[in-house]
């Protein structure tokens, strides 16, 4: 069989729990290297972030467009006692503060709720003038970030103990924790995603590969 064939099978889904430290990347190449198919992914994790990964295998790539634009869910601890310089605990703290009361939490929350503008974090991604945004960062170049429309289903107050507030949310694609936790005065201490669309991390798997049709029909299921 051609070498570009053998590169389109095995096909699916594969549900993977991202432990912190590797970059998202890093499991792709390592499924890649256990499968020898073509590997992508349906959006990462920071590398101190945990939690549901969506990574297609062979000719599943090409159902990347089905897979990226859904909802997701993240379970966070937010300190809203510093903030840092990438809004994460790998950052350097830009400056410490005296956290919200719960009062002052509970209304800043309820500002977050809904569609709202947000600042996309310095360490992103996202290119500025052709650059990604978090080399510009690493050199010290500040640039004014740009807006970017997010969308908060659900925010949810857990716990608030010592100033770390812990926050159940479901948000749009693209949405960036580290700009709402930044929007509470503090930095994200935890970030883990439970949920991708109807996909959960309970149901994460390493060695199984979903079948792409048996993944496109959950996302018809209403």
């Amino acid at each position: 069989m051609p070498p570009r064939a053998r590169a389109l099978v095995p096909s699916g889904i594969v549900l993977a729990d991202k432990p912190a430290g590797p970059s998202s990347f890093a499991l792709v190449a390592a499924l890649r290297r256990r499968t020898g198919a073509r590997t992508g992914h349906a959006g990462t994790l920071d590398p101190f972030a945990t939690g549901l990964l969506l990574l297609l295998s062979g000719a599943s790539t090409r159902l990347q467009p089905r897979f990226v634009g859904l909802d997701k869910r993240y379970l966070t601890d937010i300190d809203l006692k510093a903030t840092t310089t990438t809004g994460d605990p790998e950052g350097e703290v830009l400056g410490e503060h005296e956290a919200l009361s719960p009062v002052e939490l509970e209304a800043r929350l309820a500002g977050l709720r809904g569609t709202v503008e947000l600042p996309i974090p310095a360490a992103s991604a996202v290119k500025i003038e052709g650059e990604r945004a978090y080399r510009l960062h690493r050199r010290g170049i500040a640039v004014d970030m740009p807006l970017r429309k997010m969308q908060i289903h659900e925010l949810e107050l857990q716990d608030y103990t010592a100033g770390i507030a812990r926050l159940n949310m479901l948000v749009s694609s693209g949405t960036y924790v580290r700009s709402i936790a930044e929007a509470l005065g503090g930095h994200c201490q935890t970030l883990r995603r439970t949920e991708i669309g109807p996909f959960s991390v309970e149901e994460a798997d390493w060695e199984r590969i979903i079948p792409p049709e048996e993944a496109l029909a959950r996302l018809d299921t209403p």
